[in-house]
């Protein structure tokens, strides 16, 4: 019987989505005075550093496709790029805004996909 072997990109992607799923992770970003939206680059920066802190591994390459506009129930769609290419999709939701902060949710998707 053959087993197939993972990367170590793909064991680290694993390890980040378990690590989501069973930590829970949030964030909370202040933006101003304005109507608080979240600019997709930091929430990418944000998204990163929360998966790095609740892993305990390096910080890995996030990438959001739109900023996340503060209103509860909201949510955003961010990719996280492994070294072999692989991608895995990370969810933020908006749980609560007070005044000028957003409090968002993370939650990784099952799977990932394979490098192209």
């Amino acid at each position: 019987m053959i087993k197939p072997r993972l990367s170590a990109a793909t064991w680290a992607l694993s390890a980040v989505a378990a690590g989501v799923l069973l930590v829970g992770c949030s964030g909370s970003v202040s933006v101003g005075k304005s109507d608080p939206k979240l600019s997709k680059a930091k929430l990418a920066d944000t998204v990163a550093e929360r998966l790095a802190a609740t892993t305990g591994r390096p910080k890995p390459d996030v990438t959001c496709h739109e900023d996340l506009v503060g209103k509860v129930g909201n949510t955003g769609r961010c990719t996280l790029t492994a070294s072999d290419g692989s991608k895995l999709g990370v969810t933020v939701k908006v749980s609560s805004v007070e005044a000028d902060s957003i409090n968002f949710d993370i939650k990784a998707d099952d799977a990932a996909s394979p490098a192209s």
